[in-house]
């Protein structure tokens, strides 16, 4: 049995924890990373919170994340959600790592316009391997609006407090959202790579008879066959294709249903359980969806 996760319900426990002193503000906190240090003790023990973390370091800090090791090189910002994992893999000392490490409670922004939103965010979701690599002037611009955000939480605490601290957050998040589109552009071509893929995986998984054995293909399925997260592999496709994995998924069935529509006499729901679906109901709800039409009347116009 693996070792018991650490977990952190506040600020103030994380803070504990980290030994990173007394927090100012009880539902954020930025703690800088020249200042954490840990011995052999540490490695092997995995931490989780029920924190968000926007964390940017530029040299190697060693530590699993998720399912997967890594290393940062200079300028990688990663994003953690709460209840994600994490595993120190070797020691650090004083000085040795420098970066920020931004936490925040989701009661801070409980019943705002960023809480209502903060699903979209998608990287928050993210595998370690797709972190954001940033440019010197991107750190710079991030690291504006952090020192805004303590300078903020150094601050009394005032009615304006909360209003101030998630404008920054959430303008450092639509940074991070348009740093994240650079980086899908400048890889465009290992990422038609991964289009051209999950083409080839769905065509496989029909030609394989996977729908009826095993049901239609799930966005995990897909992403674990690039070797990448279901967010990442979703805002990927959406950003080369236009269409989320699940719409690659659904315009695939369609379009395999259009053609055994035309080229063969089975019933519709013999259609319908032949592309996985458990109910042919389902079946001619996405396919009116997608064509505008049944796909009795798809067969009669045809």
């Amino acid at each position: 049995m693996g070792e018991q996760v650490i977990h952190s319900k506040s600020i103030t426990e994380l803070s504990s924890v980290m030994r990173a002193g007394k927090p100012t503000h009880p539902l954020i906190t930025i703690i800088d990373t020249e200042k954490l240090a840990y011995g052999e003790e540490t490695v092997g023990k995995r931490f989780s919170s029920e924190l968000f973390c926007i964390a940017l370091k530029d040299s190697s800090c060693g530590i699993d994340y998720g399912r997967n090791p890594y290393d940062f090189d200079d300028g990688v910002l990663i994003f953690t959600a709460p209840k994600q994992i994490i595993t120190v893999k070797k020691p650090q000392e004083l000085n040795q790592v420098k970066g920020w490490m931004l936490y925040f409670h989701p009661d801070l922004i409980r019943n705002t316009s960023l809480g209502a939103k903060i699903d979209a965010y998608t990287f928050f979701n993210y595998e370690v391997h797709e972190a954001l690599h940033l440019s010197e002037q991107e750190q710079q611009t991030l690291n504006q609006i952090v020192v805004l955000i303590q300078n903020e939480i150094k601050e009394r605490i005032d009615n304006h407090s909360q209003q101030v601290l998630v404008s920054n957050i959430e303008l450092l998040l639509n940074y991070c959202t348009r740093f994240y589109e650079r980086q899908f552009n400048t890889r465009s071509a290992s990422n038609l790579d991964i289009v051209s893929k999950v083409e080839s995986l769905l065509k496989n998984y029909y030609l394989e008879n996977q729908l009826i054995e095993k049901g239609q293909p799930s966005i995990q399925y897909l992403a674990e066959q690039c070797h990448l997260s279901p967010s990442y592999l979703s805002d990927l496709l959406a950003k080369e294709t236009g269409r989320s994995a699940k719409d690659h998924i659904n315009d695939f069935l369609v379009d395999k249903a259009k053609h055994l529509l035309l080229s063969s006499t089975d019933t519709i729901s013999g259609i319908a359980y032949t592309l996985g679906f458990n109910y042919p109901h389902y079946f001619g709800r996405l396919f009116k969806q997608k064509t505008g039409k049944t796909p009795q009347e798809y067969r009669q116009m045809n």
